[in-house]
């Protein structure tokens, strides 16, 4: 099957960046180097052209029923211009995604979703009755790269088998989506916009004109650093890319893997996955996004959970002797007995040591426990830490 495209492909090919494939996707995974973008992430500013992030609109009398039974946290807590972390789980409360989910204004621009003028393309939308639903009942969600179409389906599926009111449409393919990251993006984001930028809280987001095109604009990020992700449309992403590509470091997947490690962020596909990699949002270390006075898919299996504890968590690892922790590396205690696996590693550029994070029975999570990762068959001595690293 051929790669998706982000719009500005040729753009980044123009301007040097290799590509790697990634979740279906052909993305640039760095333009001059990985360190060099991390840095300028942590020192300054970066500009990440992330549209291979999915998104799903969802509208009508009944949306936050619908987003409600299919997320975990609590969609009801939202104000319009806001948004949560949040994740997707089975009935077993294994995770399938995780995700942002943001509230959408009621004044929310002619065409961004819903209605005759919606963003969507014909062919990826799903009506389901709510052509005159109220403006203000309106979410726009964020999927990994490469669950845009199951996700769509899940909540149209569960749409119809709960004869629940809601147009739900896949719009991934009409939004490009770039983050600009770092201690200098506030200002660069703010010289760009036109409207209260700054203002914005941690988690809030408005329709803001960026160089002059209107983009839905998010005070989120996935680096530790400050900074916002802008959605705009399609057609128009050149143009915003234009306005930050001069003034802040291009980068690449590269960097932003090594910056959310550093952080312990989870990577979908990788740090947890359904059936590769299963494991329940308190298993995940992010029992926060649970909220367990609502009702969603999983929410029992999680409550039995809650209760009765977990078996394993995720951790930081710092290796104390010299090797790179990869990706399915074994994880070992002071006997030798295999007890875990890396999930994520890499050399900090920011710390200049080697880090990772993965899974470890909870007797062995508290901070400054001593293990192992088998490096090339050799055992390289770690300890754990609780995330962020520094």
């Amino acid at each position: 099957m051929a790669l998706r495209k982000p719009p500005l492909r040729e753009v980044h090919a123009d301007r040097g960046a290799k590509f790697t494939e990634f979740g279906g996707w052909d993305m640039p995974v760095e333009f001059d180097s990985i360190r060099a973008e991390h840095e300028a992430v942590r020192g300054a500013a970066g500009v990440f052209d992330v549209s291979h992030m999915g998104e799903i609109a969802v509208v009508g009398p009944d949306a936050t029923a619908l987003t409600q039974r299919l997320t975990t946290n609590d969609v009801t807590r939202l104000d319009p211009g806001e948004s949560q972390y949040s994740a997707l789980t089975r009935e077993d409360g294994v995770m399938l995604d995780d995700t942002v989910v943001y509230r959408l204004p009621a004044d929310r621009p002619a065409g961004v979703i819903g209605g005759e003028r919606s963003v969507g393309a014909p062919g990826g939308s799903d009506a389901g009755g709510a052509s005159d639903a109220p403006a203000d009942d309106a979410y726009l969600f964020v999927p990994n790269a490469g669950h845009d179409e199951g996700t769509h389906e899940r909540w149209v599926a569960h749409r119809d088998e709960w004869d629940l009111d809601a147009e739900v449409r896949n719009v991934t393919d009409d939004w490009a989506m770039f983050a600009i990251q770092g201690p200098d993006a506030p200002g660069l984001v703010d010289a760009a916009a036109d409207g209260d930028v700054l203002g914005l809280d941690r988690f809030a987001a408005s329709f803001l004109d960026v160089a002059g095109v209107e983009c839905w604009v998010a005070r989120t990020g996935y680096t530790g650093e400050d900074g916002f992700e802008l959605l705009c449309p399609w057609g128009d992403a050149e143009t915003v890319w234009a306005a930050f590509a001069d003034d802040c470091q291009p980068c690449g997947l590269g960097a932003r893997d090594t910056l959310r490690i550093e952080e312990g962020f989870l990577l979908s596909g990788q740090d947890f996955h359904p059936d590769e990699e299963p494991h329940t949002p308190y298993e995940a270390d992010i029992g926060f996004v649970v909220a367990l006075d609502t009702e969603f898919v999983g929410r029992d299996a999680l409550a039995d959970q809650d209760a009765a504890g977990v078996d394993e968590r995720f951790v930081g690892l710092e290796l104390l002797d010299r090797g790179v922790p990869r990706h399915g590396y074994d994880v070992t205690d002071h006997d030798g007995h295999v007890v875990g696996s890396v999930t994520s590693g890499t050399m900090s550029p920011s710390l200049d040591k080697p880090i990772a994070l993965g899974y470890l029975p909870t007797d062995l999570t508290d901070p400054g426990t001593h293990v192992s990762v088998v490096v090339r068959g050799q055992d390289k001595r770690a300890k754990v830490v609780q995330p962020p690293f520094n």
